[in-house]
């Protein structure tokens, strides 16, 4: 057994989170002649709820995620100061448990290792409990918990599902809701709908600083759910986070070419850099991976791929140097406010972490929400790119 002797397999995967989770999905569906084991101490996909847009996958992946999808509304708003707009835009949600209940039905009993472990190479890991795991391709999924080389703003959140007695009143999502009080950066509040008396409500904020005080967060969600005049009978669920909102880094320093093991998900810097969000890139990443596990090279692939990935960034970090370094915390909305009148294809676009010339142009074009002169002073930095 793992733990008391050096197993073998073709596949490690350390992490089972989002990207780590779907990974080892798609590979137990594509290649059932692979030994692959997942190696989790938690449960897998945590205590986390993950939305999209259905732009977001290409149609090709979408039967990896079909089968995870606990609630679909074909629209969703948006609230601002100075208007409000619906944007009809398929959008899903799936859950932790969700993602938990499909790896362990196509991975065999024992595949899934509940251990952490403490040492990870290229091909063998070793595990807290003792025991060493050898494989022909380890692939690391931690995710990160400090960003070597990179310069961040944060997207930093408290969610919580709320049971409404005599219901909540709200039918389908509010992706942004900014037309309450701005407070530690860009604040807005956003609203999932699971059924008429359950509404998930998530207080977020683009700050400077990545503290999260989780108290009062609380209160400020017990207060937005007061002045809806809901009543409330219970929480049911709650989860909290802060992701990286990337301004400048250096890509050698994140995954330095010396480290030759396989990374995936937010371990290998692919997640979108102005929304922190990595669900479109860990699909793709997913996707791909049946196709190439098969190499000997597949950690010198992988570290391309997200190497381009990262160039493909380059806009969006431009966009967080000015949203973080031209523009006074409290009018941080004003950026997203003006974005959010633009054409839902461009803003589909933009989510996806495809957006076109055209797109940019069209974003940076007309007077910009921030004072010009911070913005021309954030743009002469080169570090961004």
């Amino acid at each position: 057994m793992v733990g008391q002797s050096n197993d073998k397999c073709d596949i490690a995967i350390v992490g089972g989170g989002l990207a780590g989770g779907l990974a080892a999905l798609a590979l137990a569906r594509q290649r059932p002649d692979l030994d692959v084991r997942l190696i989790e101490p938690g449960p897998i996909g945590g205590n986390h709820i993950w939305s999209f847009f259905d732009s977001d996958i290409a149609k090709k992946d979408r039967a990896l995620v079909a089968p995870l999808v606990r609630h679909h509304w074909p629209h969703y708003d948006v609230r601002f100061p100075s208007y409000d707009r619906r944007l009809r835009m398929g959008y899903k949600s799936i859950t932790g448990e969700a993602l938990a209940e499909a790896v362990a039905a196509a991975l065999p009993q024992g595949h899934i290792i509940a251990d952490r472990a403490k040492h990870v190479a290229p091909d063998h890991l070793l595990l807290s409990r003792g025991g060493r795991l050898s494989a022909k391709h380890v692939i690391d999924a931690r995710g990160a918990t400090k960003f070597a080389g990179l310069d961040c703003g944060w997207q930093k959140f408290v969610g919580q599902a709320l049971t409404v007695k005599d219901g909540h009143g709200v039918e389908h999502p509010v992706v942004m809701d900014a037309s309450i009080e701005q407070v530690d950066g860009y604040r807005f509040v956003y609203l999932l709908p699971f059924d008429a008396e359950t509404i998930f409500v998530e207080d977020t904020y683009y700050s400077d600083d990545a503290e999260l005080d989780l108290a009062v967060v609380r209160e400020r969600i017990a207060a937005y759910a007061a002045a809806q005049g809901w009543d409330v009978a219970a929480v049911t669920r709650e989860e909290s986070g802060v992701l990286p909102v990337v301004i400048a880094g250096d890509f050698d320093r994140l995954w330095p070419t010396s480290d030759r093991t396989a990374r995936i998900g937010v371990r290998a810097g692919v997640f979108h850099a102005t929304t922190g969000y990595s669900l479109p890139d860990a699909v793709r990443t997913a996707s791909a991976l049946p196709g190439l596990v098969g190499r000997a090279d597949l950690p010198a692939i992988l570290r391309d791929r997200a190497a381009a990935s990262w160039r493909r960034q380059r806009f969006y970090r431009m966009l967080g140097a000015m949203a973080f370094r031209a523009s006074e915390p409290e009018a941080r909305y004003r950026i997203f406010e003006r974005f959010y009148r633009l054409s839902p294809g461009l803003i589909a676009r933009f989510y996806a972490g495809w957006s076109t010339t055209t797109d940019k142009l069209r974003i940076l074009s007309g007077k910009p929400p921030v004072p010009i002169g911070r913005a021309i002073a954030a743009l002469a930095k080169r570090d961004w790119k």
